[in-house]
């Protein structure tokens, strides 16, 4: 199946050609049919599938009929990074049509997007609070809205934004098409899926687990000791790009700081930066002048960079969701990844859990040549009963080959 087949209007189609599409994600296949023929969709998949370009491509359809320079479609996204990430997808997807796209979100001044509201837009993007500023503001006038999308739904819930988009609601018409896309389903997105769907096609990719092309490994660690493990890991490591992630904004600038002390190219992602700072960091970690990205989860949500090899976690994450969505920043569109994970003792409930949705155990490694000190982490908890590493004395783990030195060709993914 091409993109052809789908029928799309040939300026669209022009769009897709330039960013590069050749051949649609399982979820493209399912979902734009079901949102074309105007149902609602309820898409359950993980970060990496498509799902961005999976809606963009019939609201594109659907928009180039009809009023232009009203509200028609409004994208509510948890972070302003998927915001933008969204936005400039719509941008390359829309270049041949008249279809314009604004996004609204906190953290930059209010007046630039209070004049892309005025001059008209189809498509707004937008992150709950600040759209509910501009809306009390009498900004924003959604009362022309064909198609509702909420995206990444379970993040949302994460950051508290439910009571925000119960308030949006309450603006949108009643008769519009709802497309619901989301990772994981607690029961609170379930009970608002189920309140605002119609009748929905269901379309599921991959739900839970992180991406089959992913290995995971563990490597048990006293605390004091992740910072030498995490250098040391670096030193040892064929690494193209690198995510590591952290429970604290304050871990991820020291983090950042450390590595930078110790010559690697290293960039902070963490919520108390500016909006141009965040962004800076991000186009920076996305045009190879830095090699690793330290984040911590709210901040890193949105994140789409190609060729992220490694995933580590300095800190583990709170949830088996939060380690879905930080897994899935690596092996996106049929490439392979590999996620380290540096425990301590007390982190041994979440493992199970973690192994059982992976419904495989984790293995156990140590680095070979490394200072454990009194710890063994052979015989700790989330060691190997007291066996040593298979991999001991040889090279640790398969490595991944350098961006800089092997690139990769890869067909871009929205």
């Amino acid at each position: 199946m091409n993109f052809e087949h789908f029928s799309l209007d040939p300026r669209i189609l022009t769009g897709v050609k330039a960013v590069g599409y050749t051949t649609p994600t399982p979820i493209q296949e399912q979902a734009i049919p079901a949102i074309l023929a105007g149902r609602d969709v309820l898409g359950l998949a993980q970060t990496g599938t498509g799902k961005t370009a999976a809606f963009l491509l019939p609201i594109l359809q659907h928009l180039s009929k009809g009023p232009l320079r009203q509200v028609r479609t409004l994208i509510i996204a948890p972070t302003r990074e998927l915001a933008e990430q969204i936005h400039q997808a719509n941008v390359e997807l829309a270049q041949k049509t008249k279809v314009r796209s604004a996004t609204i979100y906190g953290g930059v001044g209010k007046a630039p997007q209070i004049e892309a509201l005025r001059r008209g837009t189809e498509i707004i993007v937008a992150c709950p609070g600040r759209l509910l500023d501009l809306m009390r503001e009498g900004h924003v006038d959604l009362t022309h809205v064909e198609v509702l999308v909420l995206d990444e739904a379970d993040r949302m819930c994460d950051m508290g934004f439910l009571p925000d988009i119960r308030r949006i609601l309450k603006h949108v018409p009643t008769q519009r098409q709802t497309l619901f896309f989301s990772a994981t389903m607690p029961d609170d997105i379930r009970q608002l899926a189920d309140a605002i769907l119609r009748n929905p096609v269901t379309v599921q990719i991959g739900i839970i687990a992180p991406a089959k092309t992913v290995s995971h490994a563990l490597y048990p660690v006293p605390s004091d000791l992740k910072m030498k493990l995490t250098l040391s890991m670096l030193e040892q490591m064929a690494i193209g790009r690198a995510l590591i992630f952290t429970r604290t904004k304050h871990r991820a600038r020291s983090l950042a700081r450390k590595l930078e002390t110790h010559g690697h190219r290293a960039a902070a992602l963490q919520g108390n930066m500016s909006q141009n700072q965040r962004q800076n960091a991000l186009d920076g970690f996305r045009d190879g002048r830095y090699d690793i990205l330290v984040a911590t989860d709210i901040a890193a949500r949105g994140i789409d960079v190609a060729e992220i090899s490694h995933v580590i976690n300095f800190d583990i994450p709170d949830t088996v969701d939060a380690y879905t969505h930080r897994i899935g920043r690596t092996g996106r569109a049929q490439e392979t990844g590999e996620a380290f994970t540096l425990t301590s003792p007390e982190d041994e409930s979440l493992i199970r859990e973690i192994e059982k949705v992976l419904r495989a155990r984790l293995e156990r490694r140590a680095l070979p040549g490394f200072d454990y000190g009194a710890f063994n982490p052979t015989s700790h908890p989330n060691g190997q009963n007291g066996q040593q590493p298979q991999r001991d004395g040889k090279r640790p783990y398969p490595t991944s080959p350098s961006r800089r030195s092997q690139p990769r060709q890869r067909q871009p993914r929205l």
